[in-house]
């Protein structure tokens, strides 16, 4: 039987320790998309990340392997093979395909089907008891709030690209809420920067394969890729993945799927005030009061709920 993973109660998980970790993912993963976006400006999506994750996990891996920390086993390998495919190949990977023709509006609204997802499936599978009323209406104000900051183009033309696009990004939600599951419970590395390295190495394979087959590696030109594009990939390298990513792993072992997954929620405001400061994009009170919903959503979702046994059944 596998040593179960640490839960939310386990001692040694600080609450300074938690503050930090949601503080990274919710301002690093938000910034992310600013860095994505500069980054594909002359980089193929699915080669950009296959390389980021590549360079990220075998850093991860060979740093935390010159501070001791052991290799992972052929039993962690197998481990993080499905679980970096579910995240980052059936997540990310996926999510890159289908923008070929679903608007970044309608997108990002489909993208934060993802709490949703992390909340029902640990209740589906059994592994959690039935998520208390205040995170089912977090995660509905959560989806309004972010219907009005994204301002969604519910009005575009319906076509079979964009049917099949928009069920891509929800699948795509469902399989990194699965993969999530899967870090949670299957056996990986105690370490979770080695066990983000190996999750990372494995994901960037299944994109740099899914980069051969589109074809993104026979039009390929290095020497037309902008410095711009670089730096922002160093940046996706360094503070996206390695930082980001291991503190998604450290909650994900320290805390409920649920309250983990409100990155989903704030990354859209952070990606909004990033563009303003950055980019001169225009900040409106329609988007302070999504904001404001958000924040109502993220709330009430961290809001401890009633015993376990009070939400059986």
């Amino acid at each position: 039987m596998n040593t179960p993973l640490p839960t939310a109660t386990t001692p040694t998980a600080s609450t300074a320790q938690l503050v930090i970790a949601f503080a990274i993912i919710y301002v690093v993963w938000g910034s992310t998309y600013l860095g994505m976006a500069i980054a594909i400006e002359t980089m193929p999506p699915f080669l950009m990340a296959a390389t980021r994750f590549i360079v990220a996990g075998t850093l991860l891996i060979a740093v935390r392997r010159a501070l001791g920390d052991a290799l992972p086993s052929a039993q962690h390998w197998r481990s993080a093979a499905i679980v970096g495919s579910l995240l980052f190949l059936g997540g990310n990977g996926a999510v890159a395909w289908a923008q070929h023709w679903v608007p970044s509006g309608i997108a990002a609204l489909l993208i934060t089907t993802t709490p949703f997802w992390m909340t029902m499936v640990p209740w589906v599978v059994g592994s959690s008891p039935r998520p208390a009323w205040t995170a089912l209406v977090g995660i509905a104000i959560g989806l309004v709030g972010v219907a009005l900051l994204v301002g969604a183009p519910v009005g575009a033309t319906v076509t079979m690209p964009l049917v099949i696009g928009s069920l891509t990004i929800v699948m795509a939600a469902l399989s990194w809420a699965i993969g999530s599951l899967c870090a949670k419970r299957l056996p990986l590395p105690s370490s979770p920067w080695m066990s983000s390295g190996a999750q990372m190495v494995c994901g960037a394979l299944g994109l740099g394969l899914a980069g051969v087959v589109s074809g993104e590696a026979t039009h390929l030109e290095v020497t037309t890729i902008s410095l711009r594009s670089w730096l922002a990939l160093a940046y996706l390298i360094f503070i996206g993945a390695i930082v980001g990513f291991s503190a998604y792993v450290y909650l994900l072992r320290h805390s409920t799927m649920t309250r983990v997954s409100t990155y989903a929620f704030v990354n859209p405001v952070v990606a909004v005030v990033l563009g303003w400061l950055v980019l001169g994009e225009p900040l409106s009170g329609h988007t302070l009061f999504a904001g404001m919903l958000i924040i109502v959503a993220v709330m009430l979702i961290l809001r401890p709920g009633p015993p376990a046994d009070q939400r059986s059944g």
